[in-house]
């Protein structure tokens, strides 16, 4: 574990970057600012290290970005249809920050606070308290995300959380990967799979209303290793909401294929295990990702960059009668656990 003070906020607050190292160098970085992913800094078949995430170099440009890059979403993760909800009865009004809906927490989620910071030397675990009505969810919400980086390059991600007022509660994290590294320009050398039979359709909106569609037939079906690339500008109806794909996969979870969805990099022959306690996974191919912004060594962050697999209850759930309920009740706990195994596979 090494710990360094990274910059301050606007607000004079000082942000810092926490180190966790794995196996032949490679380590990964987490900024107390989002509970932030940083850095993942893996080797190649060459043995060259590669940051193979998204990120930026100074604090205020995570202070201006509004693409959630590397950033813990809370405390509801993607979207929620017409920024409003129902619990016991109750409407709660929230902030609309997606055209009419709600997206990731609101107009300043979780991504964009300063979290406390507690570390093990092998670990590291940040902790955020919401107060009750804090972008208009009820309940004061304690919550934990606990960062490992292990001897085998896997990177574990814990999240825990309870309340005293029943709330939503569905915690991600946002970071877009590349497996090229940050610099390598487009996703497109991508090969992807994703243990899925089903998605959950969107409207024009990218907000699901229940419909469960198979994936077979469709530009949706990576339930082999297939070319990210190969449909992404399909004139398929749901690639054309998406803008590209940005859609949640039901994940099956079979004991004969413990992963849940794996990426490998035809290049660099970097691969990425992905595995989640939750049922819902949202790929998401950068689609909004429009240059303006510099990332590391000033590096533009380009449209279709990174790729994010964001472990999720089903979007628009609390909306949904036939989804899962990100409901938290008071005295209980939520907990979830998301890891990424990083790999050499030569193919």
């Amino acid at each position: 574990m090494e710990k360094r003070i990274f910059g301050k906020t606007a607000s004079l607050q000082p942000v810092y970057c926490y180190r966790l190292y794995g196996k032949e160098n490679a380590y990964a970085e987490f900024l107390n600012y989002g509970a932030t992913i940083l850095s993942i800094c893996v080797p190649d078949k060459n043995g060259f290290l590669r940051d193979v995430v998204l990120g930026y170099d100074d604090i205020s440009s995570y202070e201006i970005q509004n693409t959630y890059i590397g950033a813990t979403i809370g405390r509801v993760c993607n979207r929620i249809e017409n920024a409003v909800f129902q619990l016991e009865n109750k409407t709660y009004p929230l902030f609309a920050n997606d055209g009419k809906n709600h997206i990731h927490g609101g107009k300043i989620g979780f991504d964009k606070k300063i979290w406390d910071a507690q570390t093990d030397g092998h670990s590291v675990t940040f902790t955020y308290v919401s107060p009750d009505q804090e972008e208009g969810y009820p309940g004061t919400l304690k919550t934990s995300v606990t960062y490992t980086f292990d001897e085998s390059n896997k990177l574990s991600i814990y999240y825990t959380a309870t309340t005293d007022k029943d709330t939503l509660c569905a915690l991600t994290n946002h970071a877009y990967f590349n497996l090229g590294g940050y610099d390598s320009g487009s996703i497109s050398q991508h090969i992807l799979q994703i243990n899925a039979d089903y998605f959950t359709e969107i409207d024009s909106f990218s907000i699901p209303h229940g419909n469960i569609c198979p994936v077979s037939g469709t530009p949706m079906d990576f339930t082999a290793p297939t070319p990210i690339e190969k449909n992404i500008d399909s004139n398929y109806e749901q690639i054309q909401f998406g803008h590209g794909y940005d859609h949640n996969w039901i994940l099956k979870h079979s004991p004969d294929s413990p992963v849940d969805a794996c990426v490998y990099h035809t290049v660099t022959g970097i691969q990425m295990d992905m595995t989640t306690t939750l049922d819902g996974v949202q790929f998401y191919t950068g689609n909004f990702l429009d240059g303006s912004m510099l990332g590391k060594n000033k590096t533009p962050i380009l449209r279709r960059s990174g790729f994010c697999l964001e472990a999720q209850y089903f979007p628009n759930a609390i909306s949904v009668p036939n989804f899962p309920k990100p409901i938290l009740k008071a005295g209980e706990i939520y907990q979830q656990k998301t890891t990424y195994q990083f790999s050499v596979i030569e193919k």
